[in-house]
């Protein structure tokens, strides 16, 4: 389906916009709890007690002379009220909730204090929450009052706290669902490029999101495309070179049978066989990501056990160690070839040569180990890695062009698996493959 929100603005933009709509969402959250602090009542018998109080202080302070005002105010403060008097205008603080609902209360029980200009507003919120307020004298000064306990019904602490994380809770969850679906295409390209090159087809990713996502989708598909085109011209050349250098050698094998030498035919048919594998296993290694082999159902502990019987057969020391059917979902030719070298590799470095297959909960492993000189410990990494060969711990001789171990790590990767190698305690070597369940 496609999406209209947002065609044009970019991802900066939309960062902006997302933080533009929480400071409104939060603007308008802080002044819905301030009007809502502005709501809040009282007993109607505080309000009353409020509105006598006051009348009195207000009565007293203005019959007293300007020196002894101050006096007076103390003097009328209680233990429920603070009562002081200033003969300058000290507003209260703007930042403080009005409670226009209690000086309605406090009016409707004395009226006349409604020409004494009464303002009242909430200082302390919250647990604590006290009245503080102010009230002309009609010359000019200013009587001051607040309450010294809690008032009833203004204990705030508990709604407050609701209100507050209420608009709080919906703001994180709406800025984590917008910024969540603004890099949605990332998370998508993400996933596409990490899946590029397994060698199974992938559509392009679709172009969606700001601007500059849009921007990298775009050149991500293009290159997939000249990857994938690529690909499918080495494919082709070397289809046509793995034929073009089998048929000198298949010529040279049938000239070799016409020798009359028994030794010298065998010495040629060993060299052009060995050719051939050096020339399977470099078409197999630079096509193997265009293997079009798709995963079916294999029994992974016979594919193993007739490696080994084959290599037994030809007079080899091989044996197989693990359960007699084990099922598993792979690419067939890719994890028989990736055996198949590992078995060769434990021939030519070993003197016995043990496959086993392992099942556990989550993984499927099949190892090859053998008796040889083993690995130095800091070229394991390296082992892997193609056209390596360690001559040091390695005999000289050995056929190949050294890419058995990078086709099998290949192989292992391709089935989502791995390639661990590790020299033997008790002397030898040994390659597993590590392969998912799933």
């Amino acid at each position: 389906m496609r999406r209209y929100a947002w065609p044009t603005v970019g991802l900066i933009g939309r960062i902006f916009a997302i933080l533009l709509l929480t400071v409104v969402i939060e603007f308008g959250a802080s002044t819905l709890l301030y009007e809502r602090a502005s709501q809040f009542a009282v007993r109607g018998d505080e309000a009353r007690r409020l509105a006598e109080h006051l009348v009195i202080a207000r009565a007293l302070v203005t019959q007293g002379a300007a020196a002894d005002r101050p006096t007076i105010a103390v003097g009328l403060t209680t233990d429920r009220y603070a009562v002081g008097w200033s003969p300058d205008f000290r507003p209260l603080p703007r930042i403080a909730p009005t409670l226009d609902e209690m000086r309605l209360q406090v009016l409707a029980w004395e009226p006349g204090l409604a020409a004494s200009d009464l303002r009242l507003r909430l200082a302390s919120p919250g647990r604590n929450a006290r009245v503080v307020g102010t009230m002309s004298l009609g010359d000019g000064s200013w009587l001051q009052f607040s309450t010294l306990h809690p008032v009833d019904g203004l204990n705030l602490s508990s709604e407050r706290i609701a209100l507050a994380l209420v608009p709080a809770l919906a703001l994180l969850a709406l800025g984590g669902l917008l910024l969540g679906q603004t890099l949605r295409p990332m998370r998508r390209l993400a996933e596409a490029a990490d899946e590029f090159g397994t060698g199974l087809y992938h559509a392009p990713v679709e172009e969606s999101g700001p601007s500059e996502i849009r921007r990298v989708i775009t050149a991500f598909n293009r290159m997939q495309g000249r990857i994938d085109r690529l690909m499918g011209d080495q494919t082709q050349a070397l289809a046509a070179v793995g034929h073009d250098l089998r048929t000198p050698l298949a010529r040279l094998r049938l000239r070799a049978d016409a020798i009359d030498s028994d030794a010298l035919r065998d010495s040629i048919t060993e060299e052009i066989g060995e050719m051939d594998a050096m020339i399977a296993s470099l078409l197999a290694y630079l096509g193997g990501d265009a293997d079009p082999e798709t995963p079916r159902r294999v029994d992974i502990a016979d594919m193993a056990a007739s490696l080994a019987d084959a290599a037994a057969d030809a007079g080899r020391d091989v044996t197989y160690d693990g359960p007699d059917h084990l099922e598993l979902d792979i690419r067939a030719s890719s994890i028989r070839r990736a055996i198949g070298n590992l078995v060769d590799n434990a021939i030519q470095y070993g003197s016995a040569v043990v496959v086993r297959v392992e099942e556990e909960a989550d993984s499927i492993t099949i190892a090859v180990e053998d008796d040889g000189p083993g690995v130095p410990d800091d070229a394991l990494e390296r082992v892997t890695e193609p056209f390596v060969r360690l001559d040091p711990s390695r005999p000289r001789d050995t056929p190949g062009f050294g890419l058995g171990l990078a086709i099998v790590r290949r192989a292992a990767r391709n089935e989502g698996g791995r390639l661990v190698l590790t020299n033997r305690a008790s002397g030898g070597f040994r390659a597993a493959i590590v392969l998912p369940r799933g």
